[in-house]
């Protein structure tokens, strides 16, 4: 294939085929300041919806109410070409709608939005610190802007940015938010993890087929498992996704909402499909993704910064391909330690784990949990 290819190429002219533990992204004492950005999702309202995603979904972010209340509109936006709308749908609503922004500890972020109606407020929680909300009682038909300011404590690393009206106060609007601060440092990336440790890494891509001997298998055999599905897939059986990851050491991880070529999109649209797949995930299993797996294996230096602004840490591609009856391994020789290994949810995935396994073991490398690694 020739993204793989090409993906392969561009790791290494970077040089950052194999990955040791991802940096921190604390800043260093005497370093230059990050610049300041917007590190919100899909602020100004604009990019549409993937039709993988939740349905009635505004991308970026998580209505209370769901399409019964929260749309994007483009009446008379803030600017561009659309803003929010919620109608609080009974009077025990005020309409929410929430986000998650990464963020980093003991740092000051600045958070704004205009909004349109009576009694709405901007806010933030789970700063580590308390911080009281912006809000208006009226905006008298036009748009006012809302600005409030927080400080992260010594552990925070995501915030709950949240916008909501008042209960029985009627519809209002949003448009244009922003949460201002240092950007993250970019996402390590590479296709193998530096280790001494005669290990390699089994990842398992997708997910829109799911076959019991492919569980059965990994159940077997004691497997560990990193599982990269696409949220739709993993919403559909997540029991499945639980069982296959119950090995010690298995995790799930993230790899975009609709699976799309990410260099292709704008940067905004890359958080979208990133940050998106990390919140659908989360809720789903309860855990918190930090390894993207980019479709197709494409990814460029924009890609890295929306990886980390969604809390990724690692992009990750492959150096070993056992999808669909292949053995492809993209380097000279055998598996070594620190290959990972790149298979999908496909009804052959039984006869590819097989494989893959005594490629494994001929090479005298044993699999191991991911994540663990990356830490």
């Amino acid at each position: 294939m020739s993204s793989r290819l090409s993906a392969l190429a561009a790791c290494t002219l970077l040089a950052v085929c194999g990955l040791a533990a991802p940096a921190s992204a604390d800043p260093v004492p005497g370093a230059p300041a990050a610049p300041t950005v917007n590190l919100a999702t899909n602020p100004g309202f604009e990019i549409p919806a993937s039709s993988l995603a939740d349905w009635g979904s505004v991308p970026g972010w998580r209505c209370a109410g769901g399409p019964a209340e929260a749309s994007v509109t483009t009446t008379a936006p803030h600017s561009g070409g659309s803003a929010l709308a919620v109608t609080p749908a009974g009077d025990d609503s005020n309409g929410e709608c929430a986000q998650t922004v990464s963020v980093q500890p003991d740092t000051t972020y600045t958070a704004s939005a205009w909004v349109r109606g009576a009694f709405v407020y901007l806010g933030a929680t789970g700063t580590g610190r308390d911080v009281a909300p912006a809000w208006t009682e009226t905006t008298n038909g036009g748009w006012q802007k809302l600005t409030t300011r927080f400080t992260t404590g010594p552990t925070a690393r995501t915030v709950r940015l949240y916008v909501h009206g008042w209960y029985q106060q009627g519809p209002f609007a949003v448009d244009d938010v922003r949460v201002d601060g240092p950007a993250p440092a970019p996402a390590t990336a590479g296709g193998s993890v530096a280790t001494s440790d005669r290990v390699v890494f089994f990842t398992v891509d997708d997910g829109w087929q799911r076959t019991p001997e492919a569980e059965r298998f990994i159940a077997d055999h004691k497997l560990p498992i990193t599982a990269f599905p696409l949220p739709m897939p993993a919403a559909t059986d997540p029991d499945f996704f639980r069982r296959v990851t119950a090995v010690p050491g298995s995790s799930v991880q993230n790899h975009s909402v609709s699976h799309p070529d990410l260099t292709t999109l704008s940067p905004a649209e890359q958080q979208v499909e990133i940050c998106d797949a990390r919140d659908a995930l989360t809720r789903t299993f309860g855990t918190a993704p930090t390894v993207f797996r980019p479709p197709y294996f494409t990814w460029n230096a924009d890609v890295l910064q929306a990886a980390a602004n969604c809390g990724m840490r690692t992009v990750l591609t492959a150096d070993a391909d056992f999808s669909w009856g292949a053995s492809n391994i993209w380097h000279e020789g055998t598996l070594s330690p620190g290959d990972v290994v790149l298979m999908h949810w496909t009804d052959t995935l039984a006869g590819d784990l097989q494989r893959a396994l005594a490629a494994a073991q001929a090479a005298g490398l044993t699999p191991a949990g991911l994540a663990g690694y990356l830490r």
